[in-house]
Parts: structure tokens; C-alpha cells; sequence
């Protein structure tokens, strides 16, 4: 099978993650004890991509100290970008609802470029460490799209344009995985290994700064910590065992 054809299957999985989150959304109501188990596990999981795969893969470059600045690099990125759709999101309160949706849509369709983004390079490297990737970032997508969503109906837009956003916002995952894949294709293995490690910088920027807070908005503690550390096992056992 063509090898960019593989990427986008393993892309969609993102997506799928992100829609059912927000179907889930749409038609249940989930408990805020179990959200905040959801967001511990997807932070487990992502802080096992990031060292257990991402950081150790980029430190195999002959010039670390690229992909140390490529690492900052991306954590400072995820500041900037969170910092401008806050600003958007304060002036919505004076403004439209529009805004206010398109201050959720900008966050949630640069998360999914970036998703994107590090599995079309991660399968440069590896064929598998793309799938490992895809999946891991699932974790995350599947309460992101929930959290999207729920963020959608307390402003108060219409179902409809809900939905609409929902998929817009996911489908740019296909983009950067196409984007990671074409434009690093025959590139000089530091420039993988650059992105692996900007990727990194921003997943653990908005795991600290977004998902961990979150979760722990609700109370959860030992129970949640228990989640925590069962979802990073669990991605370094398959992690392990798919050779990548």
C-alpha cells in the first residue's frame, strides 16, 4: 500500500477520536468525576509519547542542541497561541457568539495540525511509530472533542454549526500529516528529528498548562492518579512490544 495512503489512515484515527468525543458531547451527560478520569488518562499517554518516544527518538540527531531549541521552540509556540485565543475569548464576552466559537475552533484545528504534523514525520522515521503516535494522540482527542463541544453548547450555538465546526476543526490533522510527510520527505534526518522534538514542546506545554489543570478541577485524586499511571504503562508496554 502507498505509503502516504497508510499516513492518512493512521491520520483519521485522530479524527474519529475528536468526533466521538464530541458526539458523546452532543447526546450523553458525563459525569465530572468521570471527565477528569478521562483527561488523566489521556495525560498519561501523552507524557509517554513524549518520553518515551518523541524525546528519545530526537535525541538520536549528531546536533542535540537543535532539537533542544526546536523542543523550547515548540513549548513557546503552544504560550503565544494560547495566549492570542484568550485574548480572543475575553473580547467574545463583549462581542458575538461567532467569536466565541471561532476562539474554540482556532485552538482546536491547531491541536489537530499538529497531531497531524507529528505523525506524518514520526512515520519518516518509522511506519509504526506513526501508528504509535496516531494512537496516542487519540487519548487526547477523544475529551478534547467533548471538551470542544460542551464548550460550544454553553455559548449557546446552534447544533448544527456545532457539528460543522467540530469536523472542520478535526479534518486539518490530514493536512499535517500530509505537510509532515511531503515537505520532510528526503530532508536531512535533523529536520525530522526538529519537528519530533517542536511536537514534543508543544504536547507537553498544553498537557501542563491545559489538560492537567482540568482535570483536576473536579476533586480527583487517588483514583485519578491510579489512571494516570496505568494509561502511561500502557503506551510503553505496546510502545515495547510494536517494533518500531
Amino acid at each position: 500500500m502507498n505509503e502516504l495512503l497508510v499516513i492518512f489512515l493512521y491520520s483519521l484515527l485522530p479524527v474519529l477520536g475528536t468526533f466521538a468525543g464530541g458526539l458523546t458531547a452532543e447526546f450523553f451527560q458525563i459525569s465530572k468525576k468521570n471527565l477528569s478520569l478521562a483527561l488523566h488518562a489521556a495525560t498519561g499517554i501523552i507524557l509517554a509519547v513524549i518520553s518515551v518516544e518523541l524525546i528519545p527518538r530526537s535525541l538520536n540527531a549528531t546536533t542535540p542542541w537543535i532539537v533542544i531549541l526546536a523542543f523550547v521552540a515548540g513549548g513557546v509556540f503552544f504560550v503565544i497561541l494560547d495566549q492570542l485565543i484568550n485574548y480572543m475569548q475575553v473580547k467574545s464576552g463583549d462581542l458575538s457568539q461567532s467569536t466565541a466559537a471561532w476562539a474554540i475552533f482556532v485552538g482546536t484545528t491547531i491541536d489537530s495540525f499538529t497531531d497531524g504534523l507529528m505523525i506524518g514525520t514520526g512515520a519518516l522515521v518509522s511506519i509504526n511509530l506513526g501508528l504509535l503516535l496516531a494512537v496516542g494522540v487519540v487519548s487526547a482527542d477523544l475529551p478534547e472533542g467533548f471538551a470542544t463541544v460542551a464548550a460550544l453548547k454553553d455559548k449557546e450555538i446552534e447544533r448544527k454549526t456545532r457539528i460543522l465546526l467540530l469536523i472542520s476543526a478535526s479534518v486539518p490533522v490530514l493536512i499535517g500529516a500530509a505537510a509532515g510527510y511531503l515537505l520532510v520527505k528526503g530532508q536531512s534526518p535533523i529536520v525530522e528529528y526538529s519537528i519530533l522534538a517542536f511536537t514534543a514542546g508543544i504536547l507537553l506545554t498544553v498537557t501542563v498548562e491545559e489538560i492537567i489543570p482540568e482535570s483536576h478541577k473536579h476533586g480527583e485524586a487517588r483514583l485519578a492518579a491510579l489512571v494516570l499511571i496505568s494509561a502511561f504503562a500502557l503506551f510503553t508496554l505496546i510502545s515495547n512490544y510494536l517494533p518500531t
